[in-house]
């Protein structure tokens, strides 16, 4: 296996990594920097987790810090596109200390949050801009983005996009991007959607399809627990409260929030992550997940998209998915970089004949277990450790709201009645 030296990478970018311990490429770098180094259009087929990130970040910076060309207000060099706020942060995260070893300048865009710092970032300049496709069209739209000088393009987690119907933003965004630049797309499946942004913006691309849609599995325990309605919420709190981060997912944001919830009650600190929340909670919420305040988080499947948080030991499906693909990328949740992972899925009678269904077309063949009531053998099984039980966590309360004015005891003034404004008002 050729070190990132032997790829051609500046000594720079070779000293961040070794810095944090990354010496050696995983195989989709190995595969891709060739290809992508050279200029050439990649498109990288990897599961979640494979090192997809730096298989673009690195030849982007490469590339860019050796371009003759330099940054301006308003006129970014490069792009990535990705499906949500949680992984545009985490790209950036992973950007910030090669930026800083290269002296590139990037900026996050989403939305959720006051577009002014975003604006003024874009006005002095930047090199990468990192976004959700949403907020970025808007900045395109009112003029404080301009991407005629693009020269790197990157789509990460194109499927994902593809599901959440970001397809027409992404197309009207790249329309506006050079066709001479350098475009780079990964994705863990490339079917439908993501076929359609190939053929139309890839040229000549170079494909390397490291793992299959399916490789994930082989690392993971795959369980599913028949169970009855009554005692779901006491197996989900037992495998939730053993030792080690836990995520589980819901259909729904009200049955995220729900769970949460209930878990709480039962003295295992959760928190919730879907699209119901403010950025500033959906940020606390992860961070406290990511840092072992909470060791669970109760998601839903778009707002984990791409999420990256690592020793997650248990992922469980509280609802099962409806499809396969997103049965495969919920349990990418766990297992990740060569680790060991389990993933179980809750199922009630209702769901047998669709569960079986899933885990077929996900090429799965899990150990079914049927009990009932709260408690069985198989649960310390799945999830062994003594059960620890604390203090509920609140780490995603509303946003404070103003105060209630005491009523005064003056009578009402009576409104005036409603009339037709005046043509000129």
């Amino acid at each position: 296996m050729p070190t990132f030296a032997d790829l051609g990478l500046p000594q720079a970018v070779v000293g961040v990594l070794a810095g944090n311990g990354i010496d050696t490429p995983f195989p989709i770098q190995a595969a891709t920097l060739p290809d992508s180094l050279a200029g050439r259009d990649v498109l990288g087929r990897g599961r979640t987790g494979s090192g997809k990130t730096f298989a673009f970040l690195l030849p982007m910076v490469t590339r860019l810090t050796a371009s003759k060309t330099t940054r301006s207000p308003g006129r970014p060099r490069a792009l990535i596109l990705a499906p949500t706020r949680e992984l545009v942060a985490q790209i950036d995260a992973s950007l910030a200390p090669l930026a800083t070893a290269t002296g590139l300048r990037s900026v996050t865009i989403f939305g959720g949050v006051s577009p002014a710092p975003q604006i003024q970032k874009l006005r002095q300049g930047v090199d990468i801009v990192i976004a959700c496709p949403g907020r970025l069209e808007d900045h395109v739209k009112s003029r404080h983005a301009d991407l005629s000088a693009i020269e790197i393009t990157v789509l990460d987690e194109a499927d994902h996009m593809a599901d959440l119907g970001f397809l027409p933003p992404v197309k009207r965004l790249l329309d506006k991007t050079p066709r001479d630049g350098q475009r780079m797309l990964f994705s863990a499946t490339l079917d439908g959607g993501v076929d359609v942004l190939v053929k139309r913006y890839l040229t000549n691309p170079v494909v390397h399809s490291v793992d299959s849609e399916q490789s994930p599995v082989a690392a993971m325990e795959h369980h599913v627990l028949h169970v009855d309605k009554a005692s779901r919420i006491h197996v989900l709190a037992d495998l939730a409260a053993s030792p080690g981060r836990t995520i589980v997912f819901a259909r729904t944001k009200h049955g995220a929030k729900n769970l949460a919830r209930q878990l709480n009650s039962r003295g295992v600190p959760a928190v919730e992550l879907h699209g119901n929340l403010s950025q500033n909670a959906r940020t606390r919420n992860l961070t406290a997940f990511s840092d072992g305040t909470a060791a669970v988080m109760v998601a839903t499947d778009i707002a984990a998209r791409g999420i990256h948080v690592d020793d997650v030991s248990l992922v469980v499906h509280a609802d099962p998915p409806v499809e396969h693909k997103a049965y495969l990328h919920r349990s990418g949740r766990t297992a990740r970089a060569g680790a060991d992972g389990t993933v179980v899925t809750l199922m009630i009678d209702e769901q047998v004949s669709d569960v079986r269904q899933l885990t077929r077309k996900a090429g799965v063949k899990p150990t079914v277990t049927r009990f009932s009531g709260s408690s069985h053998p198989v649960l310390t099984q799945i999830a062994p450790g003594e059960r620890e039980f604390g203090k509920p966590i609140i780490a995603s309360r509303p946003e404070p709201t103003k105060p209630q004015q005491p009523r005064s005891h003056q009578p009402r003034r009576r409104r005036p009645a409603r009339g037709r404004r005046p043509a000129n008002v």
